[in-house]
């Protein structure tokens, strides 16, 4: 056996002497799950010789399956505090609870792209951006692998909603593929993620795990990947998916409980009779257990104490693997809570009275992990979607258990309504309560499971449980109505977010286990407002560039064409001049900020950058065809300085409430790139931002830098990363369509 040479720290060398006298067979077992249900863990790669194997777990948010772990807050809401520090902390305390529980390759994290604003496994995700959704795979994958588990970037690609997820063929042209939906993955192997994971669908017609061009030549060519590939459970479609680049079948079996796989003994017939070379059953061997090497998961890691499927196997409850996560799980969920609406009725300061208003306020009545992965109707708060990416909630605060608490100090008389179907009641029990705060939700999930008539998909963009009636009930009786929302996605909030009496509404997320107390965090002043959309609130449905795809008989291959290319979410709104109701990137405070000074600088290349591809590229070239050439140093080491301040001009939360818990205020400032007409790009693209906190009258310099990456675009006949012809201007702010200062990208 003849090893390739890779960097993956010292893992190649260790692995080879390892394996070097394994046989066709061991080496295609590396490579095979065991089957469903066959092991502890939703996924299992068996012992081979000194190789312990290993044990795949769900999910992006916790360890699934499995009691005493943390319910993290939703990627969504994790993007939505557009915080990189608090992104990398989750992925942290994710992965060592992982490892804790003797995971080796945790399932995830989620990167789909939110195209479409129904998709029912977005709040999984990171939002409808590539940059944000990179960075936050970046930093979490950063975190997950810090803290001993191995990362997987998934579903990759162009897996963007549920309905025939393995019956339907995304078609997306190249440029867009490039610039928009991988760009996320591209992220995940910079940041050095050991596992990719390829999704159900077909892309151009070809399924994705068997997709030479996606795998081979963009992930494992141009991106440079070093890591396994391994399918979605179920997803392999025949055995030449080794040669188009899969390394690994999960869960080994062609379909649950078969008994049979595409790997296996098929595998080992194509190699023993040369239709699949021996040398590409080393390199995917080889692939697996380097990243176990690479992971140091030879060093005395924990043995797997998980039972996926025999949830009252005590060996669930043998390993308390919490620590302290509750303190980040509160922080991330109040700093991934946006603002919307505040006409002065934020922070609450000692109210004499309020009530609650909806069952989403209220702690669910069976308990918080009422139905299986999550998938039923929510009777109480909801705090995470349904499928696969869930955990089992060890408690669930709701917001009546945090405000209950909060008004025992304040001396506030607290009412509460959790009936959502008996309006009449409802208005009525708000009639002369200084506030009425109303709770409303929108669930979704995998498509495995149907809820309401939801298969995974959301049928509509409304609240649940007529959550439109209910605050339309509350606000007819009530003048200080507060709406607080936790949702999967966008909703259309038309009928009633002009309503007078509607004075704020806080668009809380799915926050996870300590969701009532982070909203109470955030009603209260104890944490100032600091998230940001990671999409955009549209003023109708038909306003979103792409719609949910339906139909087709149990035969048919449904074809989804990608016509609106890069114009996704707030490109488009962009492009069409259409007005949303909360853009992307919005989101307000408690107290307000002012830009100015706004500066560019060059900044001299490092003396080992490849300066005849920076000037290639200065000159209008691309970036050549050759192995890592989109992850190339020279392409995404810093090249420009943008440096601006930013002064708090407020006081500090606009109330007294919280002046001795935070002396500082975060702010989000965003940098938006827009392109030469040249580039055929849509008019704003978000390339920077970054999280600052600045106290009452304080004046901070803030600094964002550019590659040369973020400032290039695909270039389809060349193949390569190239600077448009003509001006690159730019814009720093507040949000997708509140820019305070514009500058001009140096020639």
């Amino acid at each position: 056996m003849v090893c390739r040479v890779v960097v993956l720290d010292n893992a190649i060398p260790l692995f080879c002497a390892q394996i070097s006298n394994f046989t066709i067979q061991q080496k295609v077992n590396v490579t095979t799950g065991v089957g469903w249900a066959n092991g502890l863990c939703v996924g299992n790669i068996p012992a081979v010789g000194n190789f312990p194997g290993l044990c795949l777990q769900d999910s992006p948010l916790g360890v699934r399956d499995t009691d005493l772990v943390t319910s993290f807050p939703a990627g969504i809401t994790t993007a939505s505090t557009w915080n990189r520090a608090l992104m990398r902390a989750r992925g942290l305390a994710i992965g060592q609870e992982n490892r804790m529980k003797g995971v080796n390759v945790a399932l995830g994290p989620m990167m789909n792209m939110g195209r479409i604003a129904q998709g029912g496994r977005n709040w999984e995700g990171f939002g409808a951006d590539p940059f944000l959704s990179g960075e936050t795979a970046y930093e979490t994958i950063l975190g997950l692998q810090a803290g001993g588990v191995q990362a997987t970037a998934k579903h990759y690609i162009n897996n963007e909603q549920e309905w025939k997820r393995t019956q339907e063929s995304s078609n997306v042209d190249d440029r867009t593929q490039h610039e928009i939906y991988a760009q996320p993955f591209m992220r995940s192997v910079m940041a050095g993620v050991s596992s990719v994971m390829c999704s159900y669908n077909l892309v151009n017609d070809t399924y994705a795990c068997n997709n030479n061009k996606t795998l081979n030549d963009i992930m494992k060519r141009e991106f440079g990947f070093q890591g396994f590939i391994q399918s979605d459970w179920s997803a392999t479609m025949n055995t030449l998916s080794a040669v188009a680049g899969l390394d690994m079948t999960m869960p080994g079996d062609i379909t649950f409980d078969s008994g049979t796989s595409y790997f296996g003994q098929n595998l080992t017939d194509f190699v023993m009779n040369g239709t699949i070379s021996e040398q590409r059953l080393d390199d995917m061997a080889t692939r697996i257990i380097a990243a176990w090497y690479y992971m140091h998961q030879d060093e005395n890691y924990p043995n797997a104490t998980v039972s996926s499927f025999d949830f009252y196997n005590p060996i669930n409850r043998e390993v308390n693997a919490q620590s302290d996560h509750y303190i980040i799980v509160r922080e991330i969920g109040a700093a991934g809570t946006v603002l919307l609406k505040n006409e002065g009725a934020l922070p609450l300061y000692k109210p004499k009275s309020i009530v609650l208003v909806g069952s989403d306020a209220a702690p669910p009545v069976s308990g918080p992990n009422e139905y299986s992965d999550q998938g039923g109707d929510p009777s109480g708060i909801l705090a995470m979607g349904w499928g696969s990416g869930t955990d089992n909630f060890t408690y669930l605060i709701s917001p009546y258990e945090a405000i209950q608490a909060r008004a025992r100090v304040d001396q506030t008389s607290v009412f509460w309504n959790f009936d959502d179907w008996n309006l009449d009641n409802a208005g009525n029990s708000v009639i002369g309560m200084e506030a009425a705060i109303v709770f409303v939700n929108s669930d979704s999930g995998e498509g495995y499971i149907t809820v309401d008539g939801n298969a995974g998909d959301r049928k509509n963009l409304t609240a649940w449980h007529q959550g439109d009636q209910l605050i339309l009930a509350v606000a007819a009786q009530n003048n200080n109505t507060i709406v607080v929302t936790n949702s999967v996605g966008p909703l259309i909030i038309e009928p009633w977010v002009e309503h007078p009496n509607v004075t704020a509404i806080v668009w809380a997320n799915l926050g996870g286990n300590e969701a009532g107390n982070a909203i109470t965090d955030i009603l209260y002043g104890a944490w100032n407002p600091s998230g940001k959309l990671p999409y955009t609130i549209a003023k109708s449905p038909a306003d979103y560039p792409a719609q949910l795809v339906t139909g087709g008989t149990a035969a048919d291959i449904l074809s989804i064409n990608y016509t609106e290319g890069l114009f996704i979410d707030y490109r488009w709104f962009d492009a069409q001049n259409i007005t949303p109701r909360y853009e992307f990137g919005f989101g307000l405070s408690y107290t307000t900020f002012e830009y100015s000074n706004l500066g560019i600088m060059k900044i001299k290349p490092a003396d080992y950058a490849q300066m005849d591809l920076i000037q290639n590229w200065e000159n209008g070239g691309a970036t050549p065809v050759a192995e890592g050439s989109s992850t190339a140093l020279w392409l995404h080491m810093p090249a420009y300085q943008v440096t601006f301040n930013v002064k708090n001009t407020g006081s500090l939360y606009g109330g007294e409430a919280c002046h001795s818990y935070r002396p500082f205020t975060p702010i989000i400032p965003q940098l938006y790139i827009h392109h030469p007409p040249s580039a055929a790009e849509p008019p704003s693209i978000l390339k920077g931002f970054t999280n600052v906190e600045v106290s009452p009258g304080q004046t901070t310099s803030v600094s964002i830098t550019l590659s040369r990456y973020d400032l290039s675009i695909w270039d389809v006949v060349r193949q390569g990363w190239a600077k448009p012809e003509g001006t690159i201007t730019f814009s720093v702010g507040a949000s997708s369509r509140d820019f305070r200062l514009d500058g001009v990208i140096p020639a």
